[in-house]
């Protein structure tokens, strides 16, 4: 008698483990990834803003990056979850994450580029929401590659190599386009160019094709009623979504006006070399917590200790900033922050992974929590130029970034399904 096999399903619990060469080329993909969406965040944006504007007061260039960032993030809140929906729903040959990666890749650079040549605020606004809007169709579809692929034993380590590139892509992208590449237009070039590159590996990985009989119903009516997850029904979800929320917004008061806290709240001539010693210590400190800590959590099998632990650390380092408003603080608190994010940004991620309603959905639902990412590291900036409007300093920013983290800290102590 004959045993025919058949091909697992893509909507089955993934039991065997990734290869060594299948997390080097996820791990690649996201350096690129975020040396394309952190390197502007941190300095080009910021920079073109600011040539552009001249303005007589510091805060009006605070004011407007924090105006286009939570425009941006209007529109993360759209692409991620309907990006998710999409994949989801996709019966390629390809796969279902494949196409939407490369898709996204391909509007991330272009848009990039673009935004390289504006000259006008109205118009780096839109390219930057272009470029937004790629990362998100990118990343969600890359991310689900997670709970696709990967099985629960091993998602703590195999996130952390796609927190620990964000430490590595922001430095690398801060030292290639302060010291390799003369000018913003060819530094947005070089990281498209990168991205592109780097994403090239992970496209010729296998992805287990969605057979038809899975596949769900589309309709605009049907995606927009999944966008609703129950928090009464699914609390976990809802409790794991709410800390991600505060946590994110607390990391995005503290990083992403960093350059301006010392060109204009510490006074440093020096500011641009500073930044990259912080952003070294904070990717240090980035790498050695989620590569170990997420993989500490799978042999315990814990993750809420690990994520609550995590989002006081980077209350703490927020908390040291508001009161020590100093260079060598500012170090000590970038290698506590970088510790607790490094932590929470894997063992976090493996938490989401196992607390998802449904795996008909695991890329909406996916991309619902990575839009509890996204927007606070648009609405942060936007909320930081506020707080120093009201307040003329930067001490409310940090203030505000340590009662979200420690806000987080809380939500995620309510899971109650996972350890």
């Amino acid at each position: 008698m004959t045993t025919v096999e058949t091909a697992p399903s893509a909507l089955g619990e993934p039991t065997r483990r990734v290869s060594r060469g299948w997390i080097a080329a996820f791990a690649g993909s996201w350096l690129g990834i975020w040396m394309a969406q952190l390197t502007p965040v941190q300095l080009l944006l910021p920079a073109q803003i600011d040539a552009q504007l001249h303005p007589d007061d510091w805060v009006d260039s605070v004011m407007a990056f924090g105006v286009i960032s939570g425009i941006a993030s209007l529109f993360v809140i759209v692409a991620y979850p309907l990006t998710g929906a999409l994949s989801d729903r996709t019966t390629s040959r390809f796969g279902r994450r494949r196409p939407w990666i490369a898709i996204g890749a391909l509007v991330f650079a272009f848009s990039l580029v673009a935004l390289g040549f504006q000259t006008e605020l109205w118009t780096i606004g839109a390219a930057w929401i272009a470029a937004t809007v790629g990362f998100c169709i990118m990343t969600a579809a890359l991310t689900a590659t997670i709970s696709d692929q990967v099985p629960v034993g091993q998602r703590g380590f195999v996130s952390g190599w796609m927190s620990a590139p964000q430490a590595v892509g922001i430095i690398v992208g801060l030292v290639i386009v302060t010291e390799l590449v003369p000018g913003a237009a060819a530094g947005y070039a070089v990281l498209a160019v990168v991205l592109l590159v780097l994403v090239l590996p992970f496209l010729r990985r296998h992805d287990q094709p969605l057979a038809a009989v899975e596949r769900a119903r589309v309709s605009a009516r049907s995606i927009l009623a999944s966008l609703w997850i129950s928090p009464r029904q699914y609390p976990d979800f809802g409790w794991t979504l709410l800390s991600r929320v505060l946590v994110s917004i607390g990391n995005a008061l503290g990083t992403s006006l960093l350059l301006y806290f010392l060109m204009f709240g510490l006074g440093d001539e020096n500011a641009e070399a500073d930044l990259i010693i912080l952003t070294l210590i904070y990717m240090v400190f980035v790498i050695i917590a989620s590569l170990t800590l997420g993989r500490l959590s799978d042999r315990l099998g814990r993750r809420r200790v690990f994520v609550f632990v995590a989002a006081g650390l980077q209350g703490v380092a927020a908390l040291l900033l508001a009161i020590l408003p100093d260079l060598t603080v500012a170090m000590i608190a970038a290698g506590l922050l970088g510790l607790g994010y490094g932590c929470f940004l894997s063992v976090d991620q493996a938490l989401a992974t196992q607390v998802l309603p449904d795996p008909a959905s695991r890329g909406k639902d996916l991309g619902i929590m990575n839009i509890a990412s996204a927007v606070p590291q648009s609405i942060g900036p936007l909320l930081g130029a506020f707080a120093v409007l009201a307040t003329g300093s930067f001490t409310l920013v940090f203030v505000l970034g340590a009662v979200f983290a420690f806000g987080g800290a809380l939500a995620v102590s309510r899971v109650r399904n996972v350890r």
